[in-house]
């Protein structure tokens, strides 16, 4: 079946008592890779019975039942392209999507019950369940993440916003071996499908069998490890320097770290100078097939490393890559893979993007500078450079005619669409738009035509983009600068690196910041463009996202509006009935559309990518989404190639 993102549903949320139980395995003669076979005969494994669960997870695979052997090839983006690995292994999460991303199933966890009022979670592990090294995952690895880690300040001087509620952090309880509750202090119904996003998978990340090591209460003798260790100045870096962490590329690092994941990193990793990422078969992975088979079915996966995004292209056309969309998936790209199809063996993925705008403007509602915040913070300003804008122009130039104009917000066929969020002051008007700078205030002009702020300065923007990944953008920031120009606005225009980029928008010192806008399919999982709370996405009012996750220890106070917003975001999280819940978005999503904090250019057209020929159990469309993220919820360890 052909996903197709007008039919998927909005997030699910857990119900009060539910619970939900996946039908164990029947008996079945488990069957496992001959690579691992071979080591069984040899004595170096002991037999697949006895690696998997005692109910290894069954799982249906798309297309087939599928053969063992051979490798998929991918290539990263660098040495910083980690979320590329993470999207391929998927973040073996207690919960994980369904592959339409219409709600969550049980991953690692077999089982779960979750209390009427939604602030008790009873998580059933899976009897018999091992780590990549062969040692049990039970109850006791949660548990230390929770009252190790969790609730160490000095590993975490503010615990990660989605283990905190009611300004508590949660708790756990250990009932047995493959039993634990996880607590808040008030309801939190959305914690289940939290826990399937890539960024909550530490309840299950970390063995306490081997990271404990690198921890004070279990080794007393940690810091001469820390003193010994270049470049680490405490145990908490040391244990992320061994243990990994959620989203970095230390994660991949250290190939003794034990993991749950369908492959495991072998040799050196991924570290600044790779050139190559090499990933093995877990031979103690827990999932099965329908006919017992333990899963996966491919033997590695192989990961070279480009230094640019068209080094990357060019690996696709030439058939040097497997399975990706990561870095290559602009519209740009479909005609020259189109056109390279037949000769590099590879077929077109369609990919179904989950993003409200193809580029956001963020304005820096909380700049420095007090004559450019209060300029910003003038919604006649904002209107007015939303009418100037020939979004018409940029999406036949830039985008190939693939798309419409738009602002953000749920895409036109989600339950959440707000009509006036994604298109309000999206028509062309440059002669209201200089009314609307006249009016409020901006009508003086220097000799070059430009207009003046109150301070005499002239009326310009100095904005920055990552032209290395999105030269699209840098494009239509060119046609803007000319647009803008006739209103007597000026922008400057400069491409840096990644780094530079975040290091900037961190620090507060932007006029404006663009980047994709999240929330088209998955509104209430990325909420970042209407609610101040991501450090490094709402780029909006970063001091106001420091004050939320701090709750007010930190950063500014924010706007009575996005206060408000940030009020009824806690009141959605904790609601465990899925039509209240959606209610309550509705009316963040109205607020910021009264608001209009920020603007955009055209709704995002879906992506492409690339697939292999013969590469089966890949689904003939994915939706392309960080929080899904793709294409890890499609099980790419039931990808198999035909033979």
């Amino acid at each position: 079946m052909t996903l197709n993102w007008r039919n998927l549903r909005p997030m699910t949320f857990a119900g009060a008592a539910l619970g939900v139980m996946l039908s164990p395995v029947a008996a079945l003669a488990f069957q496992e890779a001959p690579t691992l076979a071979e080591k069984v005969a040899a004595g170096e494994l002991p037999p697949v019975e006895e690696r998997l669960p005692s109910s290894p997870e069954e799982i249906t695979p798309y297309e087939s039942v599928g053969t063992y052997g051979g490798k998929l090839r991918r290539v990263l983006g660098g040495s910083n392209d980690h979320n590329s690995i993470l999207r391929v292994i998927s973040p073996q999460g207690l919960t994980r999507w369904k592959p339409d991303f219409s709600g969550v199933i049980p991953n690692v966890a077999e089982s779960w019950e979750v209390n009427e009022d939604s602030s008790e979670f009873t998580f059933h592990l899976r009897e018999g369940m091992k780590w990549s090294d062969g040692e049990p995952f039970t109850a006791d690895d949660i548990m230390f993440f929770v009252e190790d880690l969790l609730h160490n300040e000095e590993f975490y001087p503010n615990a990660p916003a989605r283990f905190v509620v009611n300004g508590e952090t949660m708790t756990a309880e250990k009932i047995d071996d493959y039993t634990v509750v996880l607590k808040f202090a008030a309801p939190y119904g959305t914690f289940l499908t939290e826990l399937a996003t890539p960024l909550a998978q530490e309840p299950v990340l970390w063995a306490k069998h081997f990271c404990s090591q690198y921890h004070p209460t279990y080794n007393e003798n940690v810091q001469a490890e820390v003193d010994a260790t270049e470049a680490v100045e405490d145990w908490p870096a040391l244990f992320r320097l061994k243990c990994g962490e959620v989203e970095a590329p230390n994660r991949w690092a250290n190939a003794d770290r034990p993991t749950l994941d369908p492959w495991v990193v072998v040799g050196d990793g991924y570290t600044a100078g790779s050139t190559q990422v090499v990933m093995e078969r877990n031979p103690y992975f827990w999932q099965v097939d329908t006919e017992g088979n333990q899963l996966p079915y491919i033997d590695a996966l192989e990961m070279n490393v480009a230094q640019d995004n068209q080094a990357i292209v060019l690996e696709a056309i030439a058939g040097n890559i497997d399975m990706q969309r990561r870095r290559i998936s602009g519209l740009a790209n479909k005609p020259v893979f189109a056109e390279n199809a037949e000769k590099g063996g590879f077929e077109i993925l369609d990919m179904i993007n989950s993003n409200s705008n193809t580029m956001a403007i963020h304005f820096n509602h909380t700049h420095k500078d007090p004559v450019m915040r209060e300029m910003i913070r003038n919604k006649l300003v904002r209107e007015a450079l939303s009418l100037a804008m020939d979004r018409e122009e940029i999406i036949d130039i830039v985008y190939q005619g693939q798309g419409e104009p738009w602002q953000i917000g749920p895409r036109p066929d989600h339950v959440l669409y707000n009509e006036q969020l994604g298109r309000q002051m999206t028509e062309f008007d440059p002669d209201r738009a200089n009314e609307l700078l006249d009016e409020a205030g901006f009508a003086e002009r220097d000799g070059d035509g430009y207009r003046l702020l109150s301070d005499g300065r002239r009326f310009a923007f100095n904005v920055q983009y990552t032209g290395i990944e999105q030269p699209d953008w840098g494009d239509a920031l060119e046609i803007i600068a000319e647009q803008w120009e006739e209103i007597g606005v000026e922008l400057n225009i400069s491409s840096v690196e990644r780094s530079i980029y975040y290091s900037r928008g961190e620090a507060n010192e932007h006029d404006f910041m663009v980047w994709g806008a999240p929330g088209g399919l998955d509104p209430t999982l990325s909420p970042r463009d209407v609610l101040a709370v991501h450090p490094q996405a709402s780029w909006y009012a970063i001091p106001w996202t420091r004050w939320y996750l701090s709750g007010g220890a930190d950063g500014e106070e924010p706007s009575e509006s996005m206060k408000k917003r940030l009020e009824l975001y806690e009141a959605f999280k904790a609601e465990a009935d899925q039509e209240k819940a959606l209610d309550i978005f509705r009316e963040i999503h109205q607020m910021a559309a009264d608001e209009f904090e920020i603007i955009g250019v055209s709704l995002a057209p879906n992506l492409v990518g690339v697939v292999k020929k013969g590469l089966m159990n890949v689904p003939e469309a994915i939706p392309a989404s960080w929080m899904y993220p793709d294409p890890g919820p499609t099980l790419p360890q039931t990808y198999y190639w035909a033979q």
